[in-house]
């Protein structure tokens, strides 16, 4: 009993160590996965407590089971709104990214370690997916609003590219441990056999679950319970018949995520706290796993590999997978440095371990220290970059908090927390005249909270700096309340360099805007635009606003994209609703 004692107080605390120092990522800019793994590393044989944690079974069952239900969360979290930008160019970086990934590093790596290529592949594959875990978290608590073409692309790429991840790896050690029984065409059905399987499992388990879900009453926590255990199931099955359990998850966990309803809110607040869980859990254990002395003996390897990775193969492959689909080269170039890899990685570099495979101890070393080098280069400047590529959107139309409250299992009033910020407009104004100001039969107030406290609202009620304000709603009113709470002048000054100092409706013709008359007739304008829309022959001063920008852009359209009309003037996106309709276009001057 003591030594069980002793284990549960350990694993314990290690948690707990790990989620207090979450406190300290966002103010030293340190992906909190990194802490993670810094826990477990003090923790274990080179660190402070000594630990002696080797078994790579264990770890391997654990990371298993963490990765399913990370990818089971994230697809919850999908919406089929990400599809209509992000799909087609995400399944490219998913199949072909990754195959391309591994093929340019893998002869890289066999020169640079003077293997074998089959090694050579071998490493390569271990460290050519992004994780989903690592671009889930860093994306969405990361602070930064991207495009949601660039969005969508990374983090439907991240869920969908384990798949062949798993298979690359898996296949390569077949082909170090038996290289006269592995050929190309049982390789291909493999990959067939997973990626079909995977995708069918979860169609059919998500359908049903989808069904089943709001027609069964439980107690809150246990829907997030029943679709953990469901979740597994499916990614077991999966596995068990052949196909990919985490592609089978994912997509299971797409289908319920998007059939809203009483039961599903409750599991999207639970299954936060399990992903955070699991990812906690499986960094801290790879975090002991791990040997930091073994790991620094093989430093240049590490380095040397995750330079040519971030800057060349990454690069090669994101570059052939989504120029067809018309991204922009900026677009392209930040994709490539948010190539993060994390647990995945580190979880593959086990299997040849396991496997008894030649140099697999090294392998695992130099993955480790790739990992360590991509959350700290790459998950530390996601902000940076994003404003060096020009994908970052300025926002101040979010509310601080959302939280849904069922009425019935189809019914819903959503309850959004708005905080006034310095020199907002809300300032000085009563609460229920900012509701009245925008939608007085949707919108109603709920609470008003100044230092801590719910304040009685009466007919003198003003709002002050730092104030919270409740309001419930129906409708899709939250961004018009959010730029009256979030509008000072800083982000004012912000938005208007961005989308422009005049705001368009889609329908206005280009020809009746004042700003043109000078040059509307300018033949050699019309004939250098002309060329840019689907019907050369009309004349783009007769198109509206929204005309001219989807027959330019040449694909979806996204917040943030730019269309010039001259070297003078552009139009840029600002509101796109879910069905890719454009509500509001901004007419920006070139200094």
């Amino acid at each position: 009993m003591d030594t069980l004692n002793i284990l549960y107080l350990v694993g314990a605390l290690l948690i707990f160590a790990s989620i207090m120092a979450s406190t300290l990522s966002a103010r030293l800019g340190v992906p909190l996965l990194l802490l993670f793994l810094v826990v477990g590393m003090l923790a274990g044989e080179d660190g402070i407590l000594g630990i002696h944690f080797s078994q790579y079974n264990i770890a391997n069952f654990i990371g298993q089971a963490a990765l399913a239900c990370i990818l089971l969360d994230g697809g919850l979290r999908t919406s089929f709104q990400s599809f209509r930008v992000g799909l087609k160019p995400a399944v490219v970086l998913a199949t072909w990214g990754v195959l391309c990934t591994v093929l340019v590093l893998g002869i890289f790596v066999t020169w640079l370690l003077n293997v074998d290529w089959r090694v050579g592949l071998l490493m390569a594959a271990i460290v050519g997916s992004t994780d989903a875990a690592a671009v889930f978290s860093l994306l969405r608590n990361g602070g930064v609003k991207l495009n949601d073409r660039v969005q969508a692309t990374l983090e439907l790429e991240s869920g969908a590219n384990d798949p062949l991840a798993i298979l690359l790896v898996t296949g390569l050690i077949a082909l170090n441990v038996n290289p006269a029984g592995q050929t190309v065409l049982g390789f291909l059905i493999l990959l067939l056999q997973q990626l079909s399987f995977g995708l069918g499992m979860g169609l059919l388990a998500g359908y049903f679950l989808s069904r089943l879900l709001p027609k069964i009453h439980l107690a809150e926590g246990m829907y997030a319970i029943l679709i953990l255990s469901a979740g597994l199931s499916v990614f077991a099955a999966t596995n068990l018949i052949g196909g990919s359990g985490f592609l089978a998850v994912y997509i299971a966990g797409i289908i319920i995520g998007n059939r809203k309803g009483r039961s599903t809110e409750h599991v999207l607040r639970v299954m936060d706290s399990f992903a955070w869980l699991s990812q906690a859990v499986l960094f801290v254990v790879l975090g002991l796993l791990v040997t930091p002395s073994n790991v620094i003996n093989v430093w240049y390897y590490s380095v040397a590999i995750a330079a040519f990775m971030i800057l060349v193969a990454r690069p090669i492959a994101v570059y052939t997978s989504v120029k067809p689909f018309k991204f922009k080269d900026r677009e392209i170039g930040f994709i490539s440095w948010v190539g993060l890899r994390g647990a995945v990685p580190i979880t593959l570099a086990i299997l040849p371990v396991i496997a008894l495979v030649d140099d697999a101890f090294m392998l695992f070393d130099i993955a480790f220290g790739v990992v360590v080098l991509s959350l700290v280069l790459q998950g530390s400047t996601i902000p940076i970059m994003a404003t060096l590529f020009k994908v970052r959107i300025p926002a101040n139309d979010e509310p601080k908090e959302e939280n849904e409250v069922w009425v019935s299992d189809n019914a819903s009033i959503t309850l959004y927390e708005f905080e006034v910020k310095a020199g907002a407009f809300a300032t000085g104004r009563h609460p229920k005249a900012i509701s009245t100001r925008i939608s007085p039969d949707e919108i109603s107030l709920f609470a008003l909270v100044r230092r801590q406290k719910l304040i009685l609202v009466d007919k003198d009620t003003q709002l002050k700096f730092g104030d919270n304000v409740w309001y419930a709603m129906r409708g899709n009113h939250a961004s018009k309340i959010a730029q009256i709470f979030n509008d000072t002048k800083l982000d004012r000054r912000a938005i208007d360099d961005f989308y422009g100092d005049w705001l368009l409706s889609p329908s206005v013709k280009l020809g009746d805007l004042p700003f043109f008359t000078g040059v509307m007739e300018s033949e050699t304008l019309v004939t250098k635009l002309k060329s840019k829309t689907k019907d050369p022959s009309a004349s783009m001063w007769q198109q509206t606003v929204a005309e001219y920008v989807i027959s330019s852009l040449e694909t979806a359209p996204v917040s943030g994209d730019t269309v010039a009309i001259n070297d003078e003037w552009s139009l840029v996106i600002k509101e796109v609703d879910g069905k890719g309709v454009l509500r509001t276009i901004g007419l920006k001057h070139q200094e």
